[in-house]
């Protein structure tokens, strides 16, 4: 039985699906696999965004307000004591937590987060803590000592002082260390940044089992083709090797400047990931169009959790003034939402949820998958599975069946880029078949 999209559904389908097209069969399922759900609740916590708030760029009250509709529960910005009293009152108007960093601090940067970071753990405003931004860019002196061309040992000595600083904390020590952005892909000499700890006979100048992060952190932009490719979001978040991307391999595996060797493929795999800066501008002659760039975030969201990163972090909240960051935010210089923060609002909404008490499994396939289509077995608290399929399709569309092994009794589809509101609902079905393009729609199963 093929359902029809007529009547009071037929004019918000072909104004608002903009290229993809769905139609349920009951046609039997088979070589269905047993997926475990993840919490929709860990997507949701992986969700974040770069703002200004310590720079006195972004205002407080209008940037909350912008996050609690985006759905976004973590930011990440620079270290300033004057704003510790902002970052609070933002956590208690929007639930949001926050991790801090700073562009080429000295000695006296390790307590100033160490301090501020206590501050707003006490508040439970506090997601993580995290090493210098960039130091190929801005460099991090140590004990008089300022790194640059010639040497990475200040940053290194630096970032190790601060990861037992914060362990040795009895408020801290539990929270999360993010590495240094960009420190170990960049190292003028082999200080061993490119680990997390140093392993045995690592070759580095600092001294085997030295401890830096416990995360490994990345500014994998995906701005760094000139357009829109096939599987963008999918292999930017891709652990090992690709030529375009500035991801874990250039900077974990092999450094990107000098080549010194950090982990294996495999290894890579399993390290323990953030982003803290990724992104791609509107508008000019390399930007997208905010259409492009609603619909991108969405996969790349979705792609970074679906291959490991425990949190992604957009740079950046709202569009600058002007200059190189004009068109980066995904609100304008106004507060405005674009395309990116509405359809970012309207997916969390969909995947609205409390922690989970319960992992379900679903068994289900989609037969013949393109490369370019992924999927993500996501679970509310109320029971609800929510199966999330995307393609990252550059242009055109792929054809995707998803089947079930066994009758499901009801479902309910959503597409984020038209709205909150189902745009079909099912009665019995064994599968789903759907025509997808370039961003995700959900499936909600609540039986």
């Amino acid at each position: 039985m093929k359902i029809n999209l007529g009547g009071r559904w037929a004019g918000r389908w072909s104004a608002a699906w903009a290229g993809s097209t769905i139609c349920l069969l009951a046609s039997a399922a088979s070589a269905a696999r047993a997926a475990v759900a993840l919490p929709a609740t860990d997507f949701l916590n992986s969700i974040g965004i770069c703002t200004h708030v310590g720079q006195g760029a972004d205002d407080p009250s209008r940037s909350a307000t912008t996050l609690a509709y985006a759905g976004i529960r973590n930011i990440r910005d620079d270290a300033s004591v004057r704003h510790v009293e902002d970052w609070i009152s933002m956590h208690k108007q929007a639930g949001i937590k926050v991790v801090l960093t700073q562009s080429g601090p000295g000695d006296a940067g390790i307590s100033r987060v160490i301090n501020i970071s206590r501050q707003l753990a006490d508040a439970g405003a506090l997601l993580a803590m995290e090493g210098p931004n960039e130091p190929n860019n801005w460099p991090v002196t140590y004990e008089g000592k300022k790194s640059g061309k010639t040497t990475s040992a200040p940053i290194a000595k630096w970032q190790a002082t601060f990861y037992a600083a914060a362990k040795a904390d009895a408020v801290l020590k539990d929270y999360p260390v993010f590495h240094s952005s960009e420190a170990g892909g960049s190292e003028s000499d082999n200080a061993g940044l490119q680990f997390l700890t140093i392993p045995t006979e690592a070759g580095a100048l600092m001294p085997d089992g030295t401890k830096f992060a416990d995360f490994a952190n990345v500014h994998n932009y995906i701005c760094r083709q000139p357009h829109i490719i096939d599987n963008m979001a999918w292999v930017n978040a891709d652990p090992t090797f690709h030529g375009w991307t500035d991801g874990l391999y250039v900077e974990y595996g092999k450094t990107w400047r000098k080549n010194f060797p950090g982990y294996s493929n495999d290894e890579l795999q399993k390290l323990p990931r953030v982003t803290t800066e990724t992104g791609w501008v509107t508008g000019g002659k390399k930007g997208l169009t905010e259409e492009q760039q609603g619909r991108l975030y969405l996969n790349m969201y979705l792609a970074q959790f679906a291959r490991g990163f425990k949190y992604t972090f957009v740079y950046m909240l709202r569009d600058a003034g002007g200059g190189d960051e004009a068109g980066y935010g995904i609100v304008t210089k106004d507060y405005k939402p674009k395309k990116s923060a509405e359809y970012l609002h309207n997916l969390t909404t969909i995947l609205a949820s409390e922690p989970v008490d319960q992992q379900r499994t679903l068994n289900y396939t989609i037969p013949n998958q393109s490369a370019t289509v992924h999927d993500v077995l996501l679970q509310k608290s109320d029971g609800t599975l929510a199966l999330v399929v995307w393609n990252e399709k550059a242009s055109g569309s792929d054809d995707v069946t998803v089947g079930f092994s066994e009758l499901r009794k009801s479902a309910i589809v959503f597409d984020p880029t038209t709205g909150t509101e189902p745009i079909q609902k099912f009665n019995g079905a064994h599968s789903i078949s759907l025509t997808l393009s370039d961003h995700p729609v959900v499936i909600k199963f609540r039986d």
